[in-house]
């Protein structure tokens, strides 16, 4: 056998090895380069945390009056799929750069894959004036390791609180929606940004035997009543539908990519805060998946009323007649 011919020499590796003397007369002529020179470091980008602060420390005091309250107010313990947290609207209680930093707030709590869909979303859901239309209310003071911004509207409630509620994905129960082209959509639910969580949902469904099948299968759908539609239990046995201790690896998987499609619009750290959290409680072992056939849009075998539920939360996803959708994760009790 021929020898394999050498590599070509490189005048890099063939350089002379580096001194003590030769490292110090390097470092000293990058030092005579001129800082504008320099390759510029990025800048942070800013959190959803340190803009609420910046946005707190703007209020003038009859702004403080009309939305500020303390963190143990029993509003911020709420959830609804359309409400106002406070009487006043974006547009009516904010000066224009204010109005820019809670978008900038908003945006910040998002994926940079979703966050335009998901103000788009906003943006219609609310009518005239959108996103001005919605409401904000901030609890306790930011920068104190106690404070919570919450954001209200038609199809939205976002919280941001730099963890500050204790063992709580997203800080609280969020809410979020779409009716895209009507009240009551189509069974393909066109133009709906959260469809896609459905359908991956349903892989789940299509991938289950007759017997689980029928184990997953209700007509028992929860009521849509506020906080108390994502009451956590803590019950590990007994949940609504079929436990997925009982799924197949495969299946399992299944799951797995339900979840990862359900937090991809919000940011990483909440996503992998709720993931922790789901895996305290005992992973996706603990959890129950069900679907509602009796609220099937057009009968065609498409569910689009199911949800997960856990010891310590629930993801509801109500898409009839159109999408609603509950989320509450918690620590274990």
């Amino acid at each position: 056998m021929s020898e394999r011919p050498a590599p070509a020499s490189c005048p890099d590796c063939s350089a002379l090895p580096m001194t003590r003397r030769r490292f110090v007369q390097a470092a000293a002529i990058s030092l005579a380069v001129p800082p504008m020179l320099r390759a510029a470091e990025p800048a942070a980008k800013p959190t959803g945390e340190t803009l609420v602060q910046q946005l707190y420390g703007s209020l003038n005091e009859a702004q403080r009056q009309s939305i500020c309250f303390p963190f143990d107010h029993k509003l911020r313990f709420e959830v609804d799929n359309n409400w106002h947290i406070v009487d006043g609207r974006i547009a009516s209680v904010f000066n224009p750069d204010q109005q820019d930093l809670v978008k900038q707030i908003f945006n910040a709590l998002h994926s940079e894959q979703y966050a335009a869909s998901v103000m788009q979303q906003v943006e219609h859901d609310n009518g005239k004036p959108g996103f001005g239309g919605c409401s904000v209310a901030i609890f306790g003071e930011p920068g104190t390791g106690k404070f919570e911004f919450v954001l209200t509207g038609r199809h939205v409630t976002r919280r941001c609180d730099g963890d500050s509620v204790e063992g709580a994905a997203f800080g609280g129960p969020i809410f979020y929606g779409h009716a895209a082209r009507s009240f009551n959509e189509s069974p393909q639910h066109e133009d709906n940004i959260y469809w896609y969580q459905a359908k991956r949902a349903n892989e789940v469904l299509a991938s289950l035997d007759g017997k689980q099948r029928a184990m997953a299968l209700r007509t028992d759908a929860r009521d849509e009543n506020g906080l108390a539609t994502v009451n956590v239990t803590g019950k590990r046995e007994g949940l609504a539908g079929i436990p997925c201790s009982e799924l197949s690896p495969d299946q399992k998987q299944l799951v797995r990519n339900v979840m990862a499609d359900l937090l991809a619009p919000f940011r990483k750290v909440d996503a992998d805060e709720s993931m922790k959290l789901i895996e305290a409680g005992g992973g996706i072992d603990a959890l129950a998946m069900s679907f509602y056939s009796n609220m099937d849009i057009g009968n065609d075998g498409v569910m689009d009323v199911w949800q997960l539920e856990g010891p310590n939360m629930v993801w509801y996803f109500r898409g009839k007649p159109h999408v609603h959708t509950w989320v509450n994760i918690k620590s274990p009790a």
